[in-house]
Parts: structure tokens; C-alpha cells; sequence
């Protein structure tokens, strides 16, 4: 290859620079958005929270109820908070179709469903609207609940739920799941829980 041939092809290489950063950002995106590798893990901010400890308080802004939902509002009862990348991709429609079609099974065992994301309170409106999810998502924008959560990553939150118990202590943790089967997951597992 001639030089000039060569300085063309670095030329050409280089123009196309902004568009393979977006082709790999999109890449990532749509891998943790469907199904994420556990080795990704090791990419949230902060480690997971012990299981039975205290999980960590949170009040957000919510699409549902007076306009905030936080944690203490649910002491009595189980609570299953589930953290989810973007509102309409694929796997967290998915995963969110999924607790809504269980979510009488959850409700007969005293449990709440909570959705966590960085999307807005208007985004996550327009996708229960558009969805018919009737359970409440809450609006993270800035990542602090999801970082507590060790649930953070850039600017969006990873797949984790977690299993909290009517006296706010986690049980059960979940890592970058299966968003297909994860509800049938949670609540085989919540079952469990609430027997012994």
C-alpha cells in the first residue's frame, strides 16, 4: 500500500471514529437493556448491599400515589424493588410485562412491586400507560438509590432486584438477571422466604 493510499485509509478510518463509538455504545446498551453477562457486575459503582441488613432508604419521585414513594412506606409488607436500564427496550418491557402478568401472586403474598430507573417521571408514565403496568416505577435520574443499591453504571442503572422483608432487611438478591424469567424467579424464591 502506498502511502498516500495508506493516509487516505487513516483518513477515512478516523472520519468513521464517531460512528463506531456509537455503534459500540449501542451494542452495550442493547446487551444490558435484553441480557447482560455476569461479568458486567463488576461494573456497578458500589458492592451490593449485605443481604440481611438494613437496605438502604430511599424516597424518589414516583409516577404513582402522592408524586414520592420511599422505602418506609412499605414497612409490613414484602417489597420487591427491581432496578432496570431504560423504559421501551425490549428486555425491561419484557421483564416489566412479566411482574405485571404475576402480579396478583404477588399481591396474595403481601408484596409490593417497585421499578427503579434513571428515566423521567413523564417517561416512566407514558411507558405504565402504554404498558398497563399498574405497580409504581420510580425516577433515579442522578443514580444515587441505584448506586446504594450497587445497581449504577455510567448513566443508567444495572439489572439487580432485590427481596426486602415487612422489617426492611434485604433477604435475596438478584444480579443482571434474565429479564424473560425473572419474575417466575422472585417469586419461587419469595415463597420460599415467607415459609421458613
Amino acid at each position: 500500500m502506498s502511502l498516500p493510499s495508506m493516509l487516505d485509509f487513516l483518513r477515512r478510518s478516523l472520519e468513521r471514529l464517531p460512528l463506531l463509538q456509537v455503534f459500540l455504545s449501542s451494542c452495550l446498551a442493547c446487551l444490558l437493556c435484553f441480557q447482560a453477562s455476569p461479568a458486567l457486575a463488576q461494573w456497578g459503582t458500589t458492592d451490593l448491599p449485605p443481604l440481611d441488613s438494613a437496605a438502604p432508604e430511599f424516597t424518589l419521585p414516583s409516577n404513582a400515589g402522592d408524586g414520592e414513594i420511599g422505602l418506609s412506606d412499605y414497612r409490613g409488607q414484602w417489597l420487591v424493588v427491581y432496578f432496570y436500564p431504560k423504559n421501551f427496550t425490549s428486555g425491561c418491557t419484557l421483564e416489566a410485562r412479566r411482574f405485571q402478568k404475576d402480579l396478583p401472586q404477588y399481591r396474595k403474598l403481601n408484596t409490593q412491586i417497585l421499578g427503579i430507573s434513571a428515566d423521567s417521571v413523564s417517561s416512566h408514565t407514558k411507558f405504565c400507560d402504554s404498558e398497563g403496568l399498574t405497580f409504581p416505577l420510580l425516577s433515579d435520574p442522578n443514580g444515587r438509590v441505584s448506586a446504594a443499591y450497587g445497581s449504577w453504571m455510567g448513566d443508567i442503572s444495572l439489572r439487580n432486584s432485590f427481596i426486602i422483608d415487612p422489617e426492611g432487611v434485604i433477604r435475596e438478591e438478584f444480579v443482571l438477571v434474565n429479564p424473560s424469567s425473572h419474575s417466575s424467579e422472585v417469586l419461587a424464591r419469595l415463597k420460599q422466604l415467607q415459609t421458613t
